[in-house]
């Protein structure tokens, strides 16, 4: 064993960034679950004692490269409270009734069907995770196509494109900013204050985009447009006094956020807080078992495989890198990772790229400075979150709404929505390039 921890301390970047590499791949190719490629490669990082097993070196101080210290918990924690908070607070039907409200506004009418459900997903997608909300909108979107005799591929690839740039306005609403929030320090007002005037405009130029795409297939007949409009929804609400407690915690959870700069009450544990409240009143082992434990493990094997990559000083040299090849540039550096993000985004996973971007920013930050680092975060969480639209696996979202539209008999291929993703994600950029350069750089 001592020739082979002689072996990974001479070789300890290359070792630490091949398993991250092939992490990277196999997570890509999806021939195997993504959760167990992380605990593989955690436990294979842990074993060639790239971090260290045990919280105390043999000198009787704490080891700095303890694997459990590379574990941004407060990920894991907001991550689950916010898991049970929307669990909960579906079962009431209070999404679906609102959905529907809206649609019955819409007059049946199929282009304003089209803007409400995009935006509807857009602004939920901010304050729940994109894969809860598509799988909320999906439903009513089926029902509402069925009734206008229409074609749902529109409808569903727009709430596609709207899930992920609506979660990227706030810390919560994408893991990828949960990732940059607690990296950078950024709370729940700062997303909003930095990125909710770009995402306004992006979902905007997206609406438009998707209707020029579609306009010829979103036509109906009177007949079936009032057949949405008197839509029945007495019977939507399941649980009107599960409703009313959701409604209450959910607000005083985004107060809790909001206020975090006067409170300095963390994220994650105004959100656990109010999921401990919410679950009070429920049975915790049936909510416990629907939540995604894959995804969370999935972090927390995702964050050792980066620590190790971290503890050889491999983080530290890609940093050096970007400095380096930009030759100290903010406006080179932020235009390099805003378009890197997005176009790797689309190919794969954008949580472990973020996760790995993460540390390597707070290391330029060391050497260049908060001021100089700033906007390559807000560059790192555009182009990560909007990436995911690129392709038909860019996004947890998106694999979700593909696998049910074919299971209804309206398949998407991999193509057809690469058609529209590219042409997203190319706008998306270069608006946010521009918001960027005069927000920040100019």
């Amino acid at each position: 064993m001592e020739l082979l921890y002689n072996f990974v301390a001479a070789h300890s970047i290359a070792l630490s960034a091949g398993i991250l590499i092939l992490a990277y791949i196999f997570i890509a190719t999806e021939k195997i679950p993504k959760v167990t490629i992380a605990l593989l490669g955690a436990g294979i990082t842990i074993f060639l004692g790239l971090v260290s097993q045990s919280k105390m070196t043999e000198g009787g101080a704490f080891d700095p490269h303890y694997f459990i210290n590379f574990v941004d918990f407060s990920v894991v924690f907001l991550l689950v409270s916010m898991m049970i908070i929307v669990l909960i607070s579906t079962k009431s039907g209070m999404y679906s009734w609102l959905a529907n409200e809206l649609l019955k506004k819409t007059k049946g009418h199929p282009v304003k069907a089209l803007i409400v459900l995009g935006v509807f997903t857009a602004v939920v997608s901010a304050f729940l995770d994109n894969v809860t909300t598509v799988i909320l909108i999906l439903p009513i979107t089926f029902v509402v196509s069925k009734q206008l005799d229409i074609d749902p591929v529109p409808y569903l690839i727009t709430e596609v494109f709207a899930s992920n740039i609506g979660g990227t306005a706030t810390l919560i609403g994408d893991p990828p900013n949960i990732i940059i929030g607690s990296a950078a320090g950024f709370s729940f007002m700062d997303f909003l204050y930095e990125l909710t005037a770009p995402i306004i405009v992006i979902l905007s130029a997206m609406l438009f985009v998707m209707y020029l795409f579609f306009r010829h297939h979103l036509k109906t007949t009177p007949e079936k447009m009032a057949m949405i409009e008197h839509i029945d929804n007495s019977k939507t609400i399941t649980d009107k006094p599960l409703m009313i407690r959701s409604i209450i915690v959910l607000a005083l959870v985004i107060i809790g956020f909001v206020m975090h700069d006067i409170t300095h009450i963390d994220t994650y544990l105004v959100a656990m807080l109010g999921a401990a409240v919410l679950l009070l009143f429920e049975k915790p082992n049936e909510i416990f078992e629907k939540v995604e434990w894959n995804t969370i493990l999935f972090f927390i094997g995702l964050f050792i495989i980066i620590g190790g990559l971290e503890a050889s000083g491999g983080i530290k040299l890609m940093a050096q890198w970007i400095i380096d090849v930009t030759s100290g540039s903010q406006t080179a550096a932020s235009m390099l990772i805003l378009w890197a993000s997005g176009i790797i985004s689309g190919i794969i996973d954008n949580i472990p790229y973020t996760a790995t971007m993460s540390p390597m920013l707070v290391e330029i930050s060391k050497v260049m400075g908060q001021e100089y680092t700033y906007p390559l975060w807000w560059c790192l969480s555009l182009g990560a979150c909007l990436g995911g639209n690129m392709t038909i696996i860019g996004a947890a979202a998106n694999v979700v709404v593909s696998e049910q539209a074919a299971k209804d008999g309206h398949p998407i291929s991999f193509m057809r929505f690469m058609k529209y993703g590219v042409v997203t994600v190319f706008i998306s950029l270069i608006i946010s390039s521009v918001y960027v350069y005069f927000k920040y750089l100019n």
